[in-house]
C-alpha cells in the first residue's frame, strides 16, 4: 500500500504537470457527449468502455449513465498504464482511447471489459436483455458501481434478473479470500468511497450517502458455474469517484485514491485473466 501510495503521488505530480487529469469547470458530466468507438478503429491495448443505458427512475447526486463519466474512464487508463505492465491503448496526442458502448451495439462485443454507474436507475429493453445476457455468456465481464441503499438495490438486482435468471444465477457476497482481491494488490476489506460532493457537505465525517440504509459496503458478484465472475457489483459506495476526482482535493486523493485504484486494478487484471 505504502508502494501504490508513493506510485500514486509521484504519477499525480506528473499527470498534473502533463494536464492529463480532467478538469470540469463545473460543468455537469450529462452535458459530455458520449464519445461512441468508431467502427474502423482497432484497439492497441486496453480501451476502456462504458455501457450506456436508459434510466427509468432517478437517485440522488446520479446522473444515470454518464455518472462518473469520462474523467474516472481516462484517469483510470492514466493510472493503469503507470502502476501496472497493461498496454494501454493510447491515441496520437497520447489520450487514452475510451469509449461508451450501447447494449444492443455489436461494438460491445469488441469490449471484454464494461463498467456501469448509478445502475439503480437502470431500466432494460427486451432487446437490450437478449444482447446484455449473450454478451456475458460469451465471456463478457460487467462492473457496475456507485448504486446505494435498498431501491437502488432492488432496481437493480431485479433488471440484473432479468439477463441472468437468480435460479440459474445467484448473486453472490464474494469472499475476501478470493483470488480477485488478491490479483495484484491485497485488498483487506471493500472500501466504502462517498463522491465528492457529499464529503466536503458532511466536512467528511461520513462515507455513507444513505445514512444507515448504506452503511455497509458489499462486492457482490455473479458466477457461471466455472465460478467465472460474469457480473461485479460494488454496492454502497463509488469507487469511480476516486479515480473521476481524484486531482481536485489533496485530503480527498489521500483518505480514498488508494483503496479505489487498488480496488480497480484487481478488478480488471482478474477479469482479463480469467
Amino acid at each position: 500500500m505504502t508502494r501504490l501510495v508513493v506510485g500514486l503521488v509521484t504519477a499525480g505530480v506528473l499527470a498534473a504537470a502533463g494536464s492529463a487529469q480532467v478538469r470540469w469547470g463545473g460543468q455537469r458530466r450529462s452535458r459530455v457527449p458520449p464519445r461512441f468507438k468508431p467502427a474502423d478503429h482497432r484497439d492497441n491495448g486496453f480501451s476502456f468502455c462504458r455501457l450506456m443505458y436508459t434510466s427509468v427512475r432517478s437517485e440522488r447526486e446520479g446522473y444515470g449513465w454518464s455518472t462518473d463519466y469520462p474523467a474516472a474512464d481516462q484517469n483510470f487508463m492514466i493510472r493503469l498504464s503507470e502502476l501496472t505492465s497493461t498496454k494501454v491503448d493510447f491515441d496520437a496526442r497520447g489520450n487514452p482511447n475510451h469509449w461508451v458502448v450501447e447494449i444492443t451495439d455489436p461494438a460491445l462485443f469488441t469490449c471484454p471489459f464494461v463498467i456501469a454507474s448509478d445502475v439503480g436507475t437502470i431500466g432494460l429493453r427486451g432487446d437490450e436483455v437478449e444482447q446484455l445476457r449473450e454478451y456475458l455468456l460469451k465471456g463478457g465481464f460487467l462492473w457496475v458501481d456507485d448504486f446505494w441503499g435498498t431501491p437502488a438495490w432492488n432496481q437493480w438486482s431485479s433488471e440484473i434478473g432479468r439477463v441472468l435468471s437468480p435460479a440459474e444465477y445467484p448473486i453472490i457476497d464474494l469472499p475476501l479470500d478470493h483470488p480477485l482481491f488478491r490479483a495484484l494488490y491485497y485488498i483487506w476489506e471493500v472500501p466504502q468511497i462517498t463522491n465528492i460532493r457529499f464529503w466536503r457537505r458532511v466536512g467528511g465525517s461520513s462515507t455513507s450517502e444513505r445514512g444507515l440504509d448504506s452503511d455497509v459496503a458489499h462486492f457482490r458478484a455473479v458466477t457461471d458455474e466455472n465460478g467465472r465472475i460474469l457480473v461485479a457489483m460494488t454496492h454502497n459506495t463509488d469507487i469511480q469517484d476516486s479515480w473521476e476526482r481524484e486531482g481536485e482535493d489533496p485530503r480527498f486523493f489521500e483518505q480514498f485514491a488508494p483503496d479505489g485504484y487498488s480496488l480497480g486494478v484487481n478488478v480488471l487484471l482478474h477479469a482479463m485473466s480469467h
